[in-house]
């Protein structure tokens, strides 16, 4: 069934990747939403539902997928992905939408996480390589809107569909089969990555491995720049996925134990904070991001962050005053934090023949320790109260925007190209090295140096 390919191009093509987002988040709030249906449901314990958690596409499912998923987008096309990954997706929520046991859940809960974990670097890869380079950050932002409207659409269904109790649950899980359904009809059409096409692979006089060290896996970890990018993009996105992970899938229990008891206030409450994230990401983010200081919108969209975590903390009899200002701080911060900047760096900080594979390597990394801390999570929360908890998250979030104000590349408004030869100092890319003379010739310009300055390994990419 394909719709061709001249059907699925520009902004469409941009908004049918992008819809990756939308499936990991609404499966992610899929899941937080009905953790307490299950709970009663089957009679599991608050580790058990931890375990759900952790093996889902909020954690651990969507690293395995991510580190499988990545190299394989390097090896056979950002377009192959598409072909197969949504249709593992559905088969897992139908899995978890019809669940009759525990063991079928589980099963459930880490088929869809694989699918996701797959999909999400190929998204993030194509739609970068794609845009134009004086509006990358604009379309790599529809991703992060995606994966915005996920949870504002999740949250809403989970408000008016609580009456239902669990069978609300199973709809919210078939509401995510047919929109994957959909994608999936659609993406047919795609055209594959014009750059991952130009990388020589259509052209066998140019001997890739000779040119790039090779592709995935090892000629990501031949190269000290390499290893230096993947270091800060993982404390960037790690430390901050640490604090959004357990929000995501745990914020009903945290609301709870902040005192507000009602299902459907606390679901009502994250629409409000994925309203605000929507926005912030539409009109902050892919508005700005192309045409000011990087670094400078970077912290200012960590700093509410730590702020709307600071106030539930220290203020949690405040009652629901406390808990707008905390909803509105942290759906602002979301929308121009951390996983925004994550998703566009991590696209323009590595070479095509291995850039889906790092972003791989990262999801895996971060996701995996966002599963180890969904095992304790809840029966930490139980145990040591809000204040703890809170202090621990707001330590991640302080220590994402040391590391991303420090660290922040200068990439915006380059082509990917002109990044690659000033990270590496030479053409890394079969197709860039296939004209030598082209390629000593190519002036690139640079700009003056920040105060502080990003590692020598890294490139001339400090300071934004």
């Amino acid at each position: 069934m394909n719709i061709g390919a001249k059907k699925t191009t520009g902004w469409k093509a941009t908004i049918s990747v992008a819809m990756s987002n939308y499936i990991e988040a609404g499966s992610i709030i899929a899941i937080a939403t009905s953790l307490g249906f299950w709970q009663d449901e089957f009679g599991i314990s608050n580790f058990a539902v931890g375990l759900l958690a952790a093996l889902s596409a909020n954690a651990f499912g969507a690293a395995i997928g991510a580190a499988i998923g990545g190299p394989l987008c390097d090896r056979y096309g950002r377009k192959a992905i598409y072909t197969y990954d949504l249709m593992v997706y559905m088969v897992g929520i139908l899995l978890a939408a019809f669940a009759m046991n525990f063991g079928m859940l589980m099963i459930a809960f880490v088929v869809t996480g694989i699918a996701v974990g797959a999909g999400v670097p190929a998204s993030w890869t194509y739609i970068a390589e794609q845009a134009p380079s004086g509006a990358r950050a604009k379309h790599v932002g529809t991703a992060q809107l995606a994966w915005s409207v996920g949870p504002l659409v999740g949250f809403a269904l989970a408000a008016a569909l609580a009456p239902l109790g669990l069978l609300g649950s199973r709809l919210i899980f078939l509401h995510l089969f047919v929109v994957a359904a959909v994608v999936w009809w659609i993406r047919q059409g795609l055209v594959e990555s014009k750059l991952w096409t130009d990388e020589g692979r259509e052209n066998t006089t140019i001997p890739q491995a000779s040119v790039s060290g090779g592709q995935g896996l090892r000629g990501l970890f031949s190269k000290k720049v390499n290893i230096t990018a993947l270091l800060v993009l993982i404390g960037i996105y790690g430390f901050w996925n640490t604090v959004a992970g357990q929000a995501g899938i745990f914020m009903p229990r945290v609301y709870e134990t902040a005192g507000l008891e009602s299902e459907v206030q606390q679901n009502l409450l994250q629409v409000l904070v994925w309203g605000m994230t929507v926005l912030a990401t539409y009109f902050i983010f892919m508005r700005l991001a192309d045409h000011m200081s990087q670094r400078l919108l970077f912290a200012l969209g960590a700093i509410p962050g730590i702020f709307a975590w600071g106030v539930l903390v220290l203020f949690t009899d405040g009652g629901m005053t406390t808990l707008l200002i905390f909803a509105i701080c942290w759906g602002i911060s979301s929308g121009v934090g951390a996983q925004a900047f994550y998703s566009l760096w991590a696209s323009e900080l590595f070479a095509t023949p291995y850039r889906a594979s790092a972003q791989g390597i990262m999801f895996f990394a971060v996701r995996t320790a966002t599963g180890l801390l969904s095992y304790f999570f809840p029966t930490l929360l139980a145990a040591t109260g809000l204040a703890w908890v809170g202090l621990i998250l707001m330590t991640c979030l302080t220590l994402s925007l040391i590391i991303g104000v420090i660290w922040a590349p200068n990439t915006r408004g380059k082509d990917l190209k002109q990044i690659e030869i000033e990270r590496y100092g030479e053409p890394i890319s079969p197709e860039l090295a296939s004209n030598t003379h082209a390629a000593q010739d190519l002036s690139v310009p640079h700009e003056p140096s920040p105060t502080v300055n990003v590692p020598a390994s890294a490139g001339n990419t400090g300071g934004n």
